[in-house]
């Protein structure tokens, strides 16, 4: 067994979930154009591939940029950089029509640390399922800096690693039976990924994903 599928394997069975394998993995980011990726609610003119970053100016509009493909059971992970401030998310499980973070589920982005935030709940944090699951402490460094974040999603748990530390071990029954009327996008079992524009600039790079299925 490679390491990697090891590691998934020893998580997923902590986790109270079946074993499961992953395959080797590919770029969803090419670090060239945006290729495999769309615009929704509107055109990608706010976003665009500069020294194999993947980056939004930011600006008015609720614009996301997502995924071709649907993905269901899956371990992502990527790099992303924030300004000070800044506001964005990693979008899971999304439908095509809709709002991500309500229809789907948003994994936040947030520099926890700006003071424009500092009202906001403990599920509005960094690495938070939005306005359902908070993280368990806080894991972020400081705005302008890169960071790391994983989503391991298998059936119905969810679960979050941020600068490789998991905040988020979430049963998603449990959780959309709970916050299931505001987040509808809780029993949702695929879906598109994708990133938000929250009006704030923000960057990815190393954009990876495995799929990932019970054995």
């Amino acid at each position: 067994m490679n390491p990697l599928r090891a590691l998934i394997v020893g998580i997923s069975l902590t986790a109270g979930v079946p074993a499961v394998s992953a395959d080797e993995g590919r770029s969803l980011f090419n670090g060239k154009d945006l290729t495999g990726w769309q615009g929704m609610q509107g055109p990608a003119d706010n976003w665009g591939v500069k020294d194999g970053i993947l980056t939004c100016t930011g600006g008015k509009g609720a614009h996301w940029l997502a995924t071709k493909e649907e993905f269901s059971d899956f371990d992502l992970s990527l790099e992303f950089k924030l300004p000070v401030n800044g506001n964005s998310g990693v979008f899971i499980r999304a439908p095509r029509v809709g709002t991500p973070y309500v229809d789907g589920m948003e994994i936040q982005l947030l520099d926890d640390y700006g003071e424009k935030w500092k009202n906001l709940k403990p599920d509005q944090f960094t690495g938070a399922i939005y306005a359902a699951v908070a993280p368990s402490r806080r894991v972020t460094r400081k705005a302008g800096q890169w960071q790391t974040m994983r989503i391991l999603c298998v059936g119905r748990r969810c679960s979050v690693w941020v600068n490789g530390e998991q905040i988020i071990n979430a049963d998603l029954d449990k959780v959309a039976g709970k916050f299931g009327r505001k987040v509808p996008g809780l029993k949702r079992n695929s879906g598109l990924i994708g990133v938000q524009n929250h009006g704030d600039p923000v960057s990815f790079r190393r954009i990876v994903i495995r799929t990932v299925g019970t054995r």
